[in-house]
C-alpha cells in the first residue's frame, strides 16, 4: 500500500488506521468546536438578566473560557472536553450530560450547579501536582446524579452536593498515561453531602468532612453515604460525626483515626469485619 511517498504494508497501514482511531477517541473530539471562545464570551455578555445564556449541545472542546461568568448558562449536554474553565464562574450552570473530561478546573466555581449524568473525567484541578486549597473547585450543593468523575478534588467544597448513584472508582480511562490512581478527597468539603449508592470504591477520603454543618443559615445533617461503596477506600482521619453508613460497603477500608461519634447504620455496615484498623476509630 502505499501513502504518498511512503510505502507501507498492510499490516502497517492497519496499524496506523488503528492508532488514528486511539488518537481520535483520545482527544474527545474529531471535530473542531463550532464557536470560539469570542463568540461565546458574546453570547455570554449580551444575554439579559436571569435568561440562561443557550449552550446545549455544543461542541466548546478546548476551548479558552477562563475567568468567564456563564449566567447560569444552559449547557446540558455540550462538549466542553479540554476546555480551560479556570477561575470561571459556573454557579447554577445546567452542565446535566455534558462532557467535561480533561478540563481546568482551577479557582472554578460550580455551586449549585446541575452536573448529573456528565462525564468529568481527570480534570485539571490544581497549578501544581501539589493541591493547592486556594485553588480548589466548588461545588457547593451542585448536583451530580449519576455523574462519572475520577481525579483530584483534595479541599474541594462539596458540601450540601447530591452525589446519588455517581461513580468515581478508578474503571474509566481516557487514553493518556496518568499520575493518580484514585480519585482524591484529601480533607474535602463534603457536609451533608448525599452519596446515596455512591461508587467511591478506592477513594482518598482521609481528613474528609462529611459530619454536620451549616451552611447558609441551613443545618445539614452528617453526610449520608447509604448504600455507598467505600471498599478499598483510605478514611484515614475523615470525620463522619452524625454520618449515616446504613449498608454502606467497608471492605479493605482504612478507617484509622475516623471519627464515627453519632454515625447511623454502624451495625449494618457491610465488609466490616474486612476493614482496616477498625479498633482505632473514634466512637
Amino acid at each position: 500500500m502505499r501513502w504518498g511517498i511512503f510505502s507501507v504494508s498492510n499490516r502497517g497501514a492497519g496499524f496506523l488506521m488503528a492508532l488514528g482511531a486511539v488518537i481520535a477517541v483520545g482527544s474527545g473530539s474529531a471535530v473542531a468546536a463550532d464557536m470560539s471562545a469570542r463568540d461565546v464570551s458574546i453570547l455570554v455578555f449580551r444575554a439579559a438578566p436571569g435568561s440562561h445564556p443557550s449552550l446545549n449541545k455544543r461542541n466548546l472542546a478546548r476551548l479558552d473560557l477562563s475567568g468567564l461568568d456563564f449566567k447560569e448558562a444552559d449547557l446540558s449536554q455540550s462538549n466542553l472536553f479540554g476546555a480551560d474553565l479556570s477561575g470561571a464562574n459556573l454557579s447554577n450552570a445546567n452542565l446535566t450530560g455534558a462532557n467535561l473530561d480533561r478540563v481546568t478546573l482551577v479557582g472554578a466555581r460550580l455551586d449549585g450547579a446541575r452536573l448529573d449524568n456528565a462525564s468529568l473525567m481527570r480534570p485539571s484541578t490544581f497549578s501544581t501536582l501539589a493541591p493547592l486549597p486556594a485553588e480548589a473547585p466548588s461545588l457547593k450543593a451542585a448536583s451530580l446524579r449519576g455523574a462519572r468523575f475520577f481525579g483530584t478534588f483534595a479541599s474541594s467544597d462539596f458540601s450540601g452536593a447530591d452525589l446519588t448513584d455517581s461513580h468515581c472508582a478508578p474503571t474509566y480511562t481516557t487514553g493518556f498515561i496518568e499520575h493518580i490512581w484514585r480519585t482524591d478527597f484529601t480533607s474535602a468539603k463534603l457536609e451533608g453531602a448525599i452519596l446515596t449508592r455512591a461508587d467511591m470504591g478506592r477513594a482518598q477520603l482521609s481528613f474528609a468532612h462529611l459530619s454536620g454543618a451549616i451552611m447558609r443559615d441551613v443545618i445539614l445533617r452528617g453526610a449520608d453515604l447509604s448504600g455507598a461503596d467505600l471498599s478499598g477506600a483510605d478514611l484515614t482521619n475523615a470525620d463522619l460525626t452524625g454520618a449515616d453508613l446504613t449498608d454502606a460497603d467497608v471492605r479493605g477500608a482504612n478507617l484509622s483515626g475516623a471519627k464515627l461519634r453519632d454515625a447511623k447504620g454502624l451495625d449494618r455496615l457491610r465488609g466490616l469485619e474486612l476493614a482496616k484498623d477498625l479498633g482505632k476509630t473514634v466512637r
